[in-house]
This record gives structure tokens, C-alpha cells and sequence, in this order.
């Protein structure tokens, strides 16, 4: 990572159409911290927010020559991986991020938070193999998990459980999304080598939740390529969606999207924060 350019981070991932989740989400939420964003797009997706109805993949080499492109003008800091679509394009990914010095977020999209399977099943394998041990950290849900454990997940331990498998993968931390699990609130659990870090915070009741995983891993890379602790990356970036979706624009008909475009209003006592993160004092977040 860098402290003398601008923070950047490559993001690898598909399109969303309706603007709430990937590529597009992955770009407003690193704006949003003052992080500037190139991409290579994987796939182009027709979907809004009730679900997906058309999804066309890109060709592998396109994939390549985009990651090569801004690899070797613009450079990244943190690469953020999301949707990948099958095992050629997993394939190419991980030969072009394999002699990177990046610090790579893999947020293994499989599943749309309407249903729809983003990610072919025997691309599943290529992805656990040729990704993860790349991977310094990795951010499944629940059914996610499960997929690339083989795990059943219930509660919490399981899901610590589930995250210290991963770490078997070469992976340096696993943050275990907890979203899927009852109880009344939302229980994250980052897994390192250091041990598990549990995180927890109120659930909020609402249909607007669309493109909040592809929100969480940017937020954490926007503010990795800061230089900030992981830890603290993840603390920041929980507190972002929490406040993205307690103040979302309440638009469409199914999963909305949540809003992006936080602001953050100054007290007579507080000072603008003096580095490129508008969230550097979490009590200041309105909506």
C-alpha cells in the first residue's frame, strides 16, 4: 500500500443495471470514502430489485486485458473481488492478482440477495482452490460459507468454525457475515490467526438490503487502501451499511438499494476529519 498517491483500489467484479449491488455499488461506496476506483467487469447483468433476468459473461481474455490495463498504468492498492461467473474467468483472475502486492478481498459471490445464482456451481471449485489461498481476506455469508466449507451453520460458533476452515486455505482473515442467522441482532465475526474478533449490532427490519455484501467488502477495501487496520476497516465499514441502509432510498419493488451517498454532518465541537475518509468519526453519520 501506498501514503503518497491517492488510495486505489481495482475492483474485479459483474454489473448491476439497477445500480444497488456490484460494480456500480463497489464505485459509489469507495467515492463515498474519497478512494478512487478502476474495474474490470466480469460479467453484465439485466437485473433490478426483484431479481436477475439476464446475465452475459465476459470473455476471459476481456477480463485479463482489463486487469492488466489498469495494472500497469493506474495500479491498486487493495483489489476487491466480487462476482466472477465461472472457472475461466476465476482461472485468469487469479494468474494476473498471483505476483500482486495488493491486499485482495475476495467477496465470494454465489448467491444475489434476491435468490439468483450468480456463480456457476463447477466454478465453485476452481474458486476455493485457485482464489482463496490468493485471497488476504475473504467475506462469505452465511450460504457462502457453506458452500466453500461444506459446513452446516447454525450460530455464531459455527460460523467461527466455519471461518477458521477458511483460514486452512492460506487465507489471512475471514470476515463471516452473520446476517443470515436469527436473533435480533446482526452478528459478524472477523477470523484471523489472532483469533476471532465478534462484532455485533441492531438488525434492521427492512426489504432494502440489496447489494449490502458488495458494500461491506468495498467499504473495508476503500478504507484498507487508507492504510487503515483491518480491524478498524472493518468497524468503519459495518457502521457505513448500517447507516447505507437505515437511510436507503426506499425504490423499487423488491430488495432496494441502499443509499451510498452518506453524508456527514459536522457538531459545533467537531473538526472536519483530516484524512480522505468523510467516516473517520463514526458519531457524526446522520441520515
Amino acid at each position: 500500500m501506498t501514503t503518497n498517491t491517492t488510495p486505489r483500489v481495482l475492483i474485479i467484479a459483474g454489473s448491476d443495471s439497477s445500480g444497488g449491488a456490484g460494480i456500480q455499488a463497489d464505485i459509489k461506496t469507495c467515492a463515498a470514502f474519497g478512494v478512487y476506483a478502476a474495474t474490470a467487469i466480469t460479467a453484465v447483468t439485466a437485473q433490478n430489485t426483484v431479481g436477475v433476468q439476464q446475465v452475459e459473461i465476459m470473455p476471459a481474455d476481456l477480463v485479463r486485458a482489463q486487469i492488466r490495463s489498469v495494472s500497469s498504468d493506474i495500479g491498486a492498492d487493495v483489489i476487491k473481488i466480487g462476482m466472477l461467473g465461472n472457472a475461466e474467468i476465476i482461472n485468469v483472475v487469479a494468474e494476473e492478482i498471483e505476483e500482486s502486492d495488493a491486499f485482495v478481498i475476495l467477496d465470494p459471490v454465489m448467491v444475489a440477495t434476491s435468490g439468483d445464482t450468480l456463480l456457476e456451481t463447477a466454478a465453485v471449485t476452481a474458486l476455493i482452490e485457485k482464489l482463496l489461498p490468493l485471497a488476504d481476506l475473504v467475506t462469505p455469508n452465511v450460504p457462502e460459507a457453506e458452500l466453500l466449507t461444506g459446513m452446516k451453520i447454525t450460530d455464531i460458533d459455527e460460523l467461527t468454525a466455519a471461518g477458521d476452515k477458511l483460514l486452512t486455505h492460506n487465507v489471512y482473515a475471514a470476515l463471516m457475515k452473520g446476517g443470515h442467522l436469527k436473533g435480533k441482532s446482526v452478528v459478524d465475526v472477523l477470523v484471523s490467526e489472532e483469533g476471532a474478533n465478534i462484532m455485533s449490532g441492531p438488525r434492521l427490519h427492512t426489504r432494502h438490503t440489496h447489494g449490502t455484501g458488495c458494500t461491506l467488502a468495498s467499504a473495508v477495501a476503500a478504507n484498507m487502501a487508507m492504510d487503515i487496520p483491518l480491524d478498524e476497516a472493518v468497524q468503519i465499514a459495518r457502521e457505513f451499511v448500517f447507516q447505507a441502509i437505515k437511510t436507503a432510498p426506499k425504490l423499487g419493488a423488491g430488495n432496494g438499494p441502499l443509499n451510498h451517498g452518506l453524508v456527514m454532518e459536522l457538531g459545533e465541537d467537531d473538526t472536519p476529519p483530516e484524512s480522505n475518509n468523510p467516516f473517520a468519526a463514526l458519531k457524526g453519520l446522520t441520515s
